[in-house]
């Protein structure tokens, strides 16, 4: 495994943290994202390190900059719980003192217009995060690659169908993983593909039968 500069140092940032600010900002990016863009309402709870550290480090400004779509080197990311009122964003920051499994742990639920999510994420250090649940359900993302999260009923065929698509229009598939609350139930699949994704890929992948909702998260 190769090391870069950028996995040591970490993401230019505002600071001044790259775990409490810089991944804390980008889980508010995933959260956007997984949304459907221009958030409207988001309640925000952080956990251990988070809980205890957030008004000082500035991770709620961080998290609400994410939110807003900025990235860790925006310096409006210093103005962004004055900036959300201002772009039509409702936000309700909470502490809890529950265990987590990891200490900067962060959970947002957040409502655009059409749609919503409810997430958790973990700042992991220099930047990183990984995504470990969406929609009660355990996930695994840590967005280091150009990835796919598909929202579908696990059904047999589904998974057969979506990477034939992929396979047909010559995208390799890196990793895949499968979550589901029940057999039969709603499910997620989380693909890591070598490839970006055009918006006309994501949208044939929406149009399989079983295929509920299909974001590309970009590679941070």
């Amino acid at each position: 495994m190769s090391i870069g500069l950028f996995d040591v140092l970490g993401p230019i940032t505002v600071g001044p943290s790259s775990s409490h600010t810089a991944g804390a900002v980008r889980i508010g990016q995933i959260a956007r994202l997984l949304a459907g863009g221009d958030v409207k309402r988001a309640e925000v709870t952080f956990y251990g390190s988070f809980a205890e550290t957030y008004l000082g480090h500035g991770t709620d400004k961080a998290v609400v900059g994410g939110l807003l779509g900025f990235d860790s080197f925006n310096e409006q990311v210093r103005d962004s719980l004055s900036i959300a009122p201002l772009r039509g964003m409702e936000v309700t920051l909470k502490v809890s003192d529950a265990p987590t499994p990891h200490p900067n742990t962060v959970h947002i639920e957040a409502y655009s217009k059409n749609s919503s999510v409810s997430l958790t994420g973990i700042s992991v250090g220099g930047g990183m995060i990984r995504i470990t649940e969406i929609e009660g359900q355990k996930v695994d993302i840590g967005c280091t690659g150009h990835t796919l999260i598909v929202f579908n009923r696990d059904l047999a065929g589904v998974v057969a169908d979506v990477t034939g698509l992929l396979a047909s229009l010559d995208i390799n598939i890196a990793t895949l993983s499968l979550c589901r609350a029940r057999r039969g139930s709603d499910a997620i699949m989380v693909l890591e593909t070598d490839q970006d994704i055009y918006d006309r890929t994501r949208q044939k992948l929406e149009k399989l039968p079983n295929v509920n909702r299909v974001i590309f998260l970009p590679k941070l």
